[in-house]
């Protein structure tokens, strides 16, 4: 398995076959609590570089590549897959419970590692994210102000078949400049970076594969709150002028504290990397004295 050339000081790679999967970690910090920080789209660990080193003062930090993302190995996966990996990932590591973090679609197979595992966390942090049943769909609807590349995504072999080759071209041009809401946030480095492990074969299955089955996840996503809301302490931090991650984790938790971060755009650990830190920490600690 290729191991990205792109890192930071303090942090350590690693891989592993987890739950069938390849799976590639970074981890930084040796004390403190654990935090295990999961990406979004279109992201990797890299997406964590400013922040991780921020945390790791205080906590043993662990930021995973997502099975089918990053230099993890590639396959189709859904939010259920990626929720199992991610539980045999603390247990592999022997983490005891942590400070889970899901951001974007990530949300949904951390909600799920919160709804089937809490005993395996301390605390779970929702950043910029939503859930199918509680929002998700609202996002495909391009009749009502919805995105379109959420649809895109999903649909079964267009993806491959229309951006490999040009994985630059849509990250640099379309994706981040649509997501970024602060100027200067997302450098050179990142977009090369992010091009690198997209641009890899098949390098676009494992976005394809989830994104076609999040949106008919909706029946069941309910019907795990149903059963039981998060009785776990949650975090849910917005940017922007937006608030549908708090709006989404008071109908699926019972413990909800909010943030809202105005300055930032949709990507949060970028963009204002100081401000979320100090939001976590805070958050962390309260809960680890």
């Amino acid at each position: 398995m290729t191991i990205s050339s792109t890192t930071i000081p303090g942090v350590t790679h690693h891989t592993a076959t987890i739950n069938d999967d390849d799976l590639h970690w970074v981890s930084a910090g040796s004390t403190g609590s654990p935090v295990l920080l999961v990406h979004g789209f279109p992201e990797s660990w890299w997406a964590f570089h400013k922040l991780i080193p921020l945390l790791s003062k205080e906590h043993r930090v662990i930021a995973v590549d997502l099975p089918g993302f990053g230099d993890s190995g590639v396959g189709d996966h859904t939010s259920t897959t990626m929720a199992d990996s991610l539980r045999e990932l603390i247990v592999h590591l022997q983490l005891g419970a942590v400070h889970l973090t899901g951001q974007d679609i990530s949300g949904i197979p951390t909600f799920r590692l919160a709804a089937g595992h809490p005993e395996l966390l301390r605390s779970y942090t929702a950043i910029e994210t939503t859930l199918p049943g509680y929002g998700m769909e609202a996002l495909a609807d391009v009749a009502h102000g919805g995105m379109w590349h959420v649809g895109f995504l999903g649909a079964p072999g267009i993806p491959e078949m229309l951006l490999t080759g040009r994985e630059r071209e849509f990250l640099a041009d379309f994706a981040f400049p649509a997501m970024n809401g602060t100027d200067g946030a997302i450098t050179e480095q990142d977009i090369n970076e992010f091009t690198r492990v997209f641009s890899r074969p098949g390098g676009l299955r494992g976005t394809a594969a989830f994104y076609g089955s999040m949106l008919r996840e909706g029946a069941e996503v309910k019907a795990i709150v149903a059963e039981k809301k998060l009785a776990i302490p949650v975090l849910a931090i917005d940017g922007g002028e937006d608030s549908f991650t708090f709006a989404t984790m008071t109908r699926v938790a019972e413990h909800v504290d909010a943030v809202r971060l105005a300055d930032s755009g949709h990507l949060v650990a970028m963009e204002a990397p100081d401000e979320l830190a100090r939001e976590l920490l805070t958050f962390y600690r309260g809960l680890d004295e």
